[in-house]
This record gives C-alpha cells, sequence and structure tokens, in this order.
C-alpha cells in the first residue's frame, strides 16, 4: 500500500501536540501515529514531510521538519472547516529515485481521493516527483515555482534541486502544459535561459514586478495545479536562511500572500516547500506559509471547473485582427479570456477553454493592446 512508505509522526511531537490548548491547531488536526493512520475519506488537506535532501549540495544539516511541526501546530486556525491530517514523514530511500517513487505514489493517490498534498520537503528536486504524479491521473499539467532562478540543467544531467526542470520537460511522458515561475532574478538566470522561457512559451514573473503589484500573480496560481515554493525566492531577513544568505527577495508578507493565492485557487490539487536548512529559525516563515495556504483554501469560491457562462457578464473587445471575449465573474468579480479552439488537429485543447487573467489585462485590450498571456496560450495550443 502506498502509505506503508509514510513514517508515524514522532514521538516528540506528539508529546508537544498533547500540551497545547484546544484552540490551537495542533490539537485539531488527525495524525499519523504508531497505532492508527487517519482515515483518508475523511480528509481534505494533508500534510506530509519528506526527508531527502541529497540532490542539494547547498544544505548543511539533514532535514528535519520538527521544528516546523511545533511552529505550525502551535498557531491558531482561522474559522476552518476542512479535515487536516499530518500523515508523518517519507524517509530518504536506498536512492533518491527510490524517494521519488515513494512520494510520487503518496501524491497520486491522495490527489485520487481529492485529498490536496502539502508536501514539506526536503530539496526542490522533488517536484519532479510531484509532477509525475499525475501521470495517473491523465492529465495535462499546470505548473507554477516561486523561485529566483529557473533551474534549468543540462539534458544528460542528474536531476537536482537547482536542475530538475530539465528533466519535467524532456522526459515521457509529457504532461507539462504550463510552466510559469514567479519571482525570477536575472542576475541568478542566463539570458539563454531567459530566452528559452520565452521559446517554450512559459510566463515568467521578475521580482519586481511581483514585489511592485502582488496581485499580478493571482490569475497565475488559478490556472495552476502543482505550486512549488522555494524559499531561497524569500530573503534571508525574513526567511532567517543564513547559510545561503539571499539580500532580495519576497518578504514575509509578500510570500505568505503568494501562498494564499495558491490556497484560494480552486484547481490547485498540490503543494509544496522546498530547500530550507533544517534551522529552527528558519521553522517560523515555513510555517505561516503553509498556515496561509490552508486559510486561502477556506475561501475557494469553486468556480473550477468553470459552470455556466449565462452567469457570468460577456465582454467582447474588438481588435484590428481579432475579437477578444472576456468574462468577469459575479461572484467574486474575477476575469477570464477565453481561448479559442482551433481544429488542426494538433492542439492540446480540444474545446474553447478559459484563461485567467486580470482587469488590468481587460484594458489593455480595450487600449488594443494583445495580452501576452493569451497570445503565449494561444501559441502553445497550437503546438
Amino acid at each position: 500500500m502506498e502509505f506503508d512508505f509514510l513514517e508515524p509522526v514522532n514521538e516528540g511531537i506528539l508529546k508537544f501536540i498533547s500540551s497545547l490548548s484546544s484552540q490551537e491547531l495542533g490539537s485539531k488536526i488527525v495524525l499519523h501515529t504508531q497505532d492508527q493512520f487517519p482515515d483518508i475519506s475523511k480528509i481534505t488537506i494533508a500534510i506530509v514531510g519528506v526527508l531527502e535532501d541529497r540532490r542539494n549540495s547547498n544544505v548543511i544539516n539533514e532535514v528535519n521538519l520538527n521544528a516546523v511541526r511545533k511552529k505550525l501546530y502551535n498557531m491558531f486556525p482561522g474559522n476552518w472547516d476542512a479535515s487536516i491530517a499530518d500523515l508523518g514523514d517519507i524517509l530518504p530511500g536506498d536512492s533518491v529515485e527510490d524517494t521519488y517513487f515513494a512520494l510520487k505514489k503518496v501524491t497520486s493517490t491522495l490527489i485520487k481521493n481529492k485529498v490536496i498534498p502539502i508536501v514539506i520537503g526536503g530539496s526542490q528536486d522533488l517536484t519532479y516527483a510531484l509532477y509525475r504524479a499525475y501521470d495517473d491521473l491523465e492529465q495535462m499539467v499546470n505548473m507554477v515555482a516561486v523561485d529566483n532562478k529557473f533551474d534549468f540543467g543540462k539534458e544528460n544531467e542528474t536531476v537536482s534541486a537547482n536542475s530538475y526542470l530539465t528533466k519535467i520537460i524532456i522526459d515521457e511522458p509529457n504532461n507539462l502544459f504550463n510552466y510559469c515561475n514567479i519571482g525570477y532574478q536575472t542576475y541568478y538566470n542566463s539570458q539563454e535561459e531567459i530566452d528559452l522561457i520565452e521559446k517554450l512559451f512559459f510566463d515568467a514573473y521578475r521580482l519586481g514586478e511581483i514585489s511592485n503589484k502582488i496581485v499580478l500573480a493571482e490569475p497565475v496560481f488559478r490556472d495552476a495545479d502543482l505550486v512549488s515554493i522555494d524559499l531561497n525566492s524569500v530573503k534571508s531577513s525574513a526567511s532567517a536562511n543564513l547559510v545561503s544568505f539571499e539580500p532580495n527577495g519576497f518578504n514575509g508578507k509578500e510570500i505568505c500572500s503568494l501562498a494564499r493565492y495558491a490556497g484560494i485557487s480552486d484547481k490547485v490539487s498540490c503543494f509544496g516547500v522546498f530547500n530550507h536548512n533544517s534551522t529552527a529559525p528558519e521553522a517560523g516563515i515555513i510555517a505561516q506559509i503553509v498556515w496561509y495556504f490552508i486559510e486561502g483554501y477556506h475561501y475557494r469560491s469553486k468556480e473550477y471547473p468553470f459552470g455556466s457562462r449565462a452567469t457570468y457578464l460577456k465582454y467582447i473587445v474588438p481588435l484590428e485582427d481579432e475579437e477578444l471575449v472576456f468574462y468577469k465573474s459575479d461572484k467574486t468579480d474575477r476575469w477570464w479570456i477565453e481561448i479559442p479552439f482551433e481544429s488542426n488537429g494538433h492542439n492540446k485543447l480540444k474545446r474553447n477553454t478559459l484563461l485567467p487573467c486580470s482587469y488590468d489585462e481587460y484594458l489593455s485590450a480595450c487600449n488594443q493592446e494583445l495580452p501576452e498571456r493569451w497570445w503565449k496560450a494561444q501559441r502553445k495550443n497550437a503546438l
């Protein structure tokens, strides 16, 4: 059974939880212990630790999530009604590939059972295993990485925390429909890598773009299935990462806002946080990221899959060579733009589909400017 890969929550954490008040989060979750495993049919969100970091050369400590769990379970939940379970940890296998296999199986089973896994690593190459978990679901995957780097590597290079994206792109079966990076820092990425993102019609937002207007990220998360956060995208003054010091990056408020956007998305079915150094000071920001994702989940509006368009306001914007169709939700005031189906026999979409967008993109279209994400999505569809 897939869940045999999971080790129970250790006794030290169980003892800590037993000392908490009934109002704190730790007293309200279901735990994997030596004596019992949570009933998955009654769970909505599952926390899974993965103690694997052999493919991250920058860490100095073995992965230990005790401090993260203590910080998280010492917090107070909001007005939450979802059942949350801590399924314990996946230990490092004999090889890194063994760990990938275990994580893939656990994640795939959870998603099939409509349980959202929150995976806390470990190194970010574990994102590859999360991506492969969708193989059995037979669907295209939209992935968002909050990262200061694109994590490309050489084609024959062993997958690592700094090169996992290449393996995702080239490995079969190729289920990746779109990749979006949020928060890249130009000086950490070669011009060839930046050009490759454009060539593949992927999306990327620089740190400054998102920091200046955080709401730009919301439509991106709305269309994501898998979200992977690299803690190196957070500046060290906020993350307490003094091992690989990062002078620039998102601050604590911004990274928690991004986590909340991911939680609010009706489509996100897997969320991961990676590349920390297992130090007690870092545990605080990780716990808050996870807390905000769960908080966001409780504000989901159930607008995906997109229902009857009759309940949405429709806006048609004529351009010189195109006619763009926008929809605005009368429930949340969020916007979508229609990507038309092209019957060319090769496209990945089988019908007209809707791409989340912002009000600003609608205004740009009114000013005869073609939204870049719409153009990329249509080109990708035609490939």
